[in-house]
């Protein structure tokens, strides 16, 4: 039998996209992400499978595979969805609850809204960032996963601390590098993880020592 060919007449035939298709594989691959995010986060990255995450999914393991193409894959999707919060194509500047950092009008301001930015995504964040430290001895892949969070951790802080500089003066002698250097230790996710998973702080505890301890370095006593 002969292919169908489209018709010059007709012109190039268009696919045709499905709107229950696109949003049944959107809730399959959120489900996947979900599964692997408490898998990871419960057992670690090597002790977890493709296939523990497929039956955690309900899904079947090629059916995981064919989302995202392997493992490491997957933990970069699990990764930067937990960061964002969803799995919207939106940059972290550019969401709601990072406006109060651009509205603020005074260096301490600034400095206090990104604790709070802080506080939102390490509550989120900190126990996966955990998982890809801890693996990026495994893989290369995971390795370069792990250089590119700390890279993206150094850019955030400098973006703040220029922000914050726009608005008035930081301590005396202290410049754009060393104060981004500072701030990129402060935003680590880590700190949360040792005070509000392992030492119970609460997060406005967490938030206010964030704070307290930024301003002080950045601007002075």
């Amino acid at each position: 039998m002969d292919d169908v060919k489209d018709s010059p007449a007709e012109g190039p035939r268009r696919r045709y996209r499905s709107p229950l298709r696109q949003e049944n594989a959107r809730q399959t691959r959120q489900a996947i992400i979900a599964a692997a995010r408490e898998l990871f986060t419960a057992h670690g990255y090597a002790a977890t499978s493709l296939n523990d995450i497929a039956t955690a999914a309900s899904v079947a393991r090629p059916t995981a595979f064919a989302a995202f193409g392997s493992k490491p894959a997957l933990l970069r999707h699990v990764l930067d969805q937990t960061l964002a919060g969803d799995d919207e194509p939106v940059p972290v500047a550019q969401r709601p609850w990072f406006r109060p950092v651009w509205d603020a009008a005074t260096p301490a301001d600034v400095l206090d809204a990104y604790a709070g930015v802080c506080a939102l995504i390490n509550a989120r964040a900190a126990r996966i960032v955990e998982v890809v430290r801890r693996a990026a001895d495994q893989t290369a892949e995971i390795a370069e996963l792990w250089d590119t969070v700390q890279n993206n951790r150094r850019a955030g802080a400098r973006m703040v601390v220029e922000h914050a500089a726009a608005t008035g003066p930081l301590a005396p002698g202290l410049d754009t590098d060393r104060a981004t250097d500072i701030l990129w230790i402060f935003n680590d996710p880590a700190h949360y993880d040792a005070l509000v998973i392992h030492q119970r702080w609460s997060k406005k505890d967490y938030r206010a020592w964030l704070s307290g301890q930024a301003r002080h370095a950045l601007l002075g006593p």
